[in-house]
């Protein structure tokens, strides 16, 4: 309990050095080449000093290569603090990329300058995720700065290229690194709630899919010479779309929804003129499948309809899978989220619960290569928002229940 107070404390009056290192990171666009710009390399950099200036000197470099930023590669850092037992492991992931301001004509202060204001810290990426990567590093500190060794390993992991699709980060790490073990804990504070309450341990499947028809072109006063390719796809649409209520129908209340949702959205473009009948006509799919159905279950339904409308129609459907991710969800009663609850209870005074999401996070790369683990901060979700902004007592706070996840007793 002393070594938790000294870290408590330590943290209690941290807010100079918080608001100091999001200052010195917001003040670096870390923005991918997707939009225009040059990676993350000096933000990483500048991190790593602060790091290394400050005791914390453990640090691997594991870059992915990316010809197309100027450093040629896109970093990914480990920052160690070693445990009191080897092989026991705490990792605290967190990414350095941002996504671009938008319209600044929406921002009341400059997007890329933090500004303190009304206890809050406004800049691009200062939330999304710079709070969790600041949260971290503090808790780390409060360990290294008070001589206190950690109960386990304490790893720090800051990596590129999540707000892209984490080729470059994450899921490079994961092909080309061993970096983790079954039995490690590992906590994504990349998404959360206002209350700190809601712990995500599963993601749906997600699938995306691109409906292609091929019929016969004709003139629309003539219809029957043709086979619409339109007409087709939108009994396809509608058919697809019922999946959700006639076959794929259970419910899981940790969701919301708490069912499988098949939702058509994009729709290509077909003829330019209104007085002909289509003979190519393409529509997409996203599909979040709760993780009791597999995505090859929903696919195979999908065929069947798919089928099904060739035959009605006359036309050939061509279904191609743009984007798929099979995300086992972290049993309830892992590790990670028992000492998870007992911190946020112990640090905000509110009960830890469970919850999945039907959007994506980093967690479900870690997932799907057996690696248990929970997405959790408190936080009010400002991120990709004009005039985004993070709590410095949320800072603070998760940087407490950090602190107490390195210090826990497995």
């Amino acid at each position: 309990m002393d070594e938790i107070n000294k870290a408590i404390g330590y943290l209690d009056r941290a807010e100079a050095g918080v608001v100091e290192l999001e200052k010195l990171l917001t003040a670096i666009p870390a923005l991918a080449p997707e939009s225009g710009g040059d990676g993350e390399w000096k933000k990483a950099e500048a991190l790593e000093a602060w790091l290394r200036a400050r005791g914390i000197v453990d640090i691997e470099r594991h870059d992915a290569p990316d010809a197309r930023v100027s450093a040629g590669k896109r970093p990914n850092l480990v920052a160690t603090v070693k445990g009191r037992k080897p092989g026991k492991r705490l990792w605290v992931m967190a990414h350095t990329d941002v996504v671009p301001e938008g319209d600044r004509s929406l921002w009341d202060t400059e997007p890329f300058e933090a500004v303190v204001k009304d206890g809050k810290i406004y800049g691009r990426g200062v939330e999304d995720n710079q709070q969790g990567l600041v949260s971290s590093v503090f808790a780390a500190l409060a360990l290294v700065e008070n001589g206190i060794q950690p109960e386990r390993d304490v790893k720090l992991l800051f990596v590129a290229d999540e707000e892209y699709g984490s080729v470059y980060g994450i899921q490079w790490l994961l092909a080309n690194r061993e970096l983790f073990a079954p039995d490690d804990l590992i906590v994504v504070p990349d998404s959360g709630s206002a209350d700190g309450t809601e712990i995500e341990i599963a993601e749906k499947n997600v699938c995306w899919l691109k409906l292609a028809t091929k019929g016969k072109q004709c003139h629309a006063s003539r219809p029957d010479d043709g086979a619409n390719a339109f007409l087709a796809n939108c009994e396809l649409a509608l058919s697809l779309n019922a999946m959700e209520r006639e076959v794929f129908t259970a419910t899981d209340p940790i969701f919301v929804p708490a069912r499988t949702t098949i939702t058509p959205t994009k729709k290509d473009a077909n003829v330019p003129n209104i007085n002909t009948v289509p003979a190519d006509d393409a529509f997409y799919v996203d599909m979040r499948i709760l993780p009791r159905y597999s995505i090859d279950e929903v696919l195979a339904e999908t065929a069947k309809r798919a089928a099904a409308v060739e035959k009605k129609y006359g036309v050939k459907v061509g279904v191609e899978v743009v984007q798929r991710n099979d995300s086992p969800p972290t049993p309830a009663d892992a590790p990670v989220v028992a000492l998870l609850k007992k911190a946020i209870e112990e640090t905000y005074g509110v009960a830890g619960r469970a919850i999945g999401v039907g959007g994506g996070t980093v967690g479900a790369y870690l997932r799907s290569a057996g690696f248990p683990c929970v997405v959790w901060s408190r936080q009010d979700e400002t991120m990709h928002a004009p005039n985004e902004y993070t709590r410095i007592s949320n800072l603070i706070g998760d940087a407490k229940i950090f602190a107490r996840l390195m210090l826990a007793e497995r």
